[in-house]
């Protein structure tokens, strides 16, 4: 018979699933309209006739806002060519308004993952970022690094999944226990899909083992993560923005 609690974390797992799907749904939505813009701007240069993309119901007009929005609408589909040492250690350090947090990345494990984040903070594209969303039930986990601040942003390309054997085998729930002090990529439930958004597990937690774990937080990190989870929420629900608001201002990775 399932517990209670086992059910709660199920439901929880479920939700956190739901809820990554949407994000990229949303993010197609995005990519779809940019092509189509591209295509009537690129056929009124060649005809010399001023046109325009008219769309028609609540469903264009969110589209039309989400590619004005999103970053992937003017960036590059590739992720960036490989630069850093494949064999070394990284260190990612975000200097964030309720104090410092720094996890290691081991480029040997996850060598897409750290090129990908130190390409991303050489640029500046976590600085100014919040954490948007902290869960308190079923999974404890403080996701960051979404540009919009709503969970549909990204840097514009996807990377491939990375260890997803380090925790283990799954289980009879098909889940694994990704131990407080991870940090993992957040991705829509799908292959591969994993962009800049990222989580911090502060208290250990179920999920199926398809989110890659790329890091390792310090204690001091680990401790700061504990104190905003527990928090809370904002509003007093369990999945939302954190009510102590998580703002980086500065982010760097430098070889450990």
């Amino acid at each position: 018979m399932v517990s209670s609690d086992q059910r709660r974390r199920q439901l929880a797992r479920e939700k956190f699933e739901r809820q990554q799907q949407r994000r990229e749904e949303a993010r197609r939505r995005t990519r779809r309209l940019t092509v189509a813009i591209a295509s009537v701007v690129a056929v009124a240069a060649i005809v010399g006739v001023g046109t325009y993309l008219a769309l028609d119901g609540d469903d264009g007009k969110k589209d039309k806002a989400d590619a004005a929005a999103s970053p992937s609408a003017s960036e590059s589909a590739s992720e960036p060519a490989m630069k850093i040492d494949q064999k070394g250690k990284y260190t990612m350090s975000l200097k964030t308004s309720q104090g410092d947090i720094g996890f290691t990345m081991d480029a040997a494990k996850t060598p897409h993952t750290t090129n990908s984040f130190k390409s991303l903070a050489d640029k500046g594209f976590f600085d100014g970022t919040k954490c948007h969303r902290l869960t308190t039930q079923g999974i404890f986990v403080l996701q960051c690094g979404d540009p919009q601040g709503d969970g549909t942003g990204g840097p514009g390309y996807t990377i491939p999944d990375e260890n997803l054997t380090a925790l283990g085998k799954a289980g009879e729930s098909g889940t694994v226990t990704y131990p407080a002090g991870t940090v993992a990529m957040a991705n829509t439930g799908q292959e591969h899909t994993g962009g800049s958004q990222f989580f911090l597990v502060y208290k250990d937690s179920e999920l199926p083992p398809s989110y890659t774990p790329f890091g390792t937080m310090d204690a001091d990190s680990l401790k700061t993560i504990k104190k905003i989870g527990a928090a809370g929420v904002d509003g007093g629900a369990t999945d939302g923005a954190p009510k102590k608001a998580v703002e980086i201002s500065k982010a760097t990775v430098d070889k450990s």
